[in-house]
């Protein structure tokens, strides 16, 4: 094992849709993928911002335990509707809005009417349904912004009216993260880690605005407690510490090796230094295409770059 700790790189993002992307975090010294991975895993999960309905009230309706007339579902299913209702807050304080249907049919989060600060992430969010033509249905709902799950005794005692409904809150954005560790190398260095870290938000924000915004709270706690102490600061394999550039994303084509070196090496589908250095030497001869005089062409180029 290397005395020397690195500092991981962010090798690749894999972003399958605007709320789901999977982050390659390489290489890393050995056992932290799982430090890391377990300690994102847990702020992602519990520690990002969000915004939630904490409170609401229905014309109509004195306590939970109740129906509407001309409204399909009670005012419990009503409320457990409400809580998967996904919001975005722009401000820090909580806002008031309502939600009006007339006739019948389903009643969305659609049909809440918003304001500058809030916005409505799943629209088709459906809250109820009245059965009744002539009948109209009328909600006020409270949105907080906060971090973490709020118990419904925590949102009762700071409702901001004492006729309102208090319900519990989840304000997490962040859905589902998973986290696996897989071995890599970089040069003689084979006992190193890589993480492949999966954020499934609910749209209000990016999985990478989350992956940055956990990054940034572990780094906060880990300072606070760090005190005066400071360690060296060792870069990534393959990144310069001087400019910052990381050389294991640098594509095949741009480190002029001559040419029918560089197609046979992207003929085998390697089309990066990282895609270079995970493979051993006879793992390189046996690429087709790929001879000898190839194999010395590519070794003293990643001798040039100290890989």
């Amino acid at each position: 094992m290397s005395k020397v700790i690195y500092n991981p790189a962010l090798a690749n993002i894999d972003e399958q849709s605007p709320t789901n992307a999977t982050f390659d975090i390489e290489p890393l010294h050995a056992g932290y993928g799982n430090t890391l991975g377990n300690s994102l895993r847990r702020v992602l999960l519990s520690s990002i911002e969000g915004a939630a309905v904490v409170a609401f009230r229905i014309e109509g309706a004195s306590h939970e335990f109740t129906t509407i007339p001309g409204v399909k579902e009670d005012v419990i299913d009503i409320m457990l509707n409400i809580k998967n209702i996904r919001l975005k807050s722009y401000i820090d304080e909580p806002v008031e809005l309502r939600l009006e249907k007339k006739g019948a049919g389903p009643v969305t989060a659609k049909n809440i009417k918003t304001t500058a600060d809030i916005e409505v992430i799943n629209q088709n969010q459906i809250i109820c349904t009245i059965d009744d033509p002539k009948k109209s249905i009328l909600i006020d709902l409270i949105v907080e912004s906060g971090r973490g799950y709020q118990t419904i005794e925590d949102s009762s005692i700071k409702r901001i009216h004492s006729d309102m409904i208090a319900v519990d809150a989840i304000f997490s954005p962040v859905l589902r993260v998973r986290y696996k560790v897989e071995n890599t190398r970089v040069g003689q260095e084979t006992n190193l880690d890589k993480l492949l870290l999966s954020i499934e938000t609910d749209g209000s924000l990016t999985p990478r605005q989350a992956f940055e915004e956990a990054s940034a709270i572990l780094v906060n706690q880990y300072t606070a407690l760090a005190g005066s102490t400071v360690v060296d600061f060792a870069p990534a394999l393959g990144q310069d510490k001087d400019n910052e550039k990381n050389e294991l994303n640098t594509a095949v084509e741009e480190l002029d090796l001559s040419a029918r070196t560089a197609n046979a090496l992207i003929n085998n589908d390697i089309r990066t230094v990282h895609d270079l250095v995970t493979l051993s030497e006879q793992d390189l001869r046996e690429l087709k295409g790929f001879g000898s005089k190839a194999l010395d062409e590519v070794n003293e180029k990643l001798a040039e770059l100290e890989l």
